[in-house]
């Protein structure tokens, strides 16, 4: 199974929010939001394991900012770490305002998901290559971060800190190299 770039993943999905989706203070319900999330990263993370896949967990959801009636909400989604079975999905909500083009960042969270076979089990999923915005090869996940109990790091979430630190620290170097720091 040979790994795959996140961009492989990416996802978007706009919705413009209608009355039905109000709640009494004309603010958009959380629960369309999340549903929107739900969609987007299960589009992303079907993407990168090529088989159905199932919610497993969504880590904290914060709402940044009130969403209103008549705003298009943009959700862009992809595959940030993948181990033997599992998958998470980071998910970006975009609110506009479509009469004046005003933007703002309303939500983020992570949404874990695990591929099935046909029989409905945990199947394997490709491992994920990061690479930098400078084009730098930064880890192939399987060789670069050996986990000893992949079900115990993905449980406790401790691969993909572990990833994310990894990303984080390459991520800044290339920039440094490429002077942008």
């Amino acid at each position: 199974m040979h790994a795959k770039h996140p961009r492989e993943s990416e996802t978007v999905m706009a919705e413009l929010m209608m009355p039905q989706h109000a709640n009494i203070m004309g603010n958009v319900f959380g629960g369309v939001i999340l549903a929107l999330v739900d969609r987007v990263a299960a589009v992303a993370a079907i993407r990168h394991a090529g088989k159905p896949c199932v919610t497993v967990s969504v880590d904290k959801v914060d709402f940044r900012e009130p969403i209103h009636v008549g705003e298009l909400l943009t959700a862009y989604a992809r595959v940030n770490f993948a181990g033997r079975t599992s998958m998470e999905v980071g998910v970006k909500i975009i609110s506009e305002n479509v009469l004046t083009g005003e933007k703002r960042h309303t939500n983020s969270c992570y949404v874990t998901y695990v591929a099935l076979d046909a029989k409905g089990r945990p199947t394997a999923v490709p491992p994920i290559v990061l690479i930098a915005d400078c084009g730098l090869w930064i880890a192939d996940v399987t060789t670069a971060l050996p986990i000893r109990n992949p079900k115990s790091a993905i449980r406790n979430h401790e691969g993909r800190r572990r990833v994310r630190r990894r990303w984080r620290e390459e991520h800044r170097l290339c920039r440094s190299l490429a002077g942008a720091d």
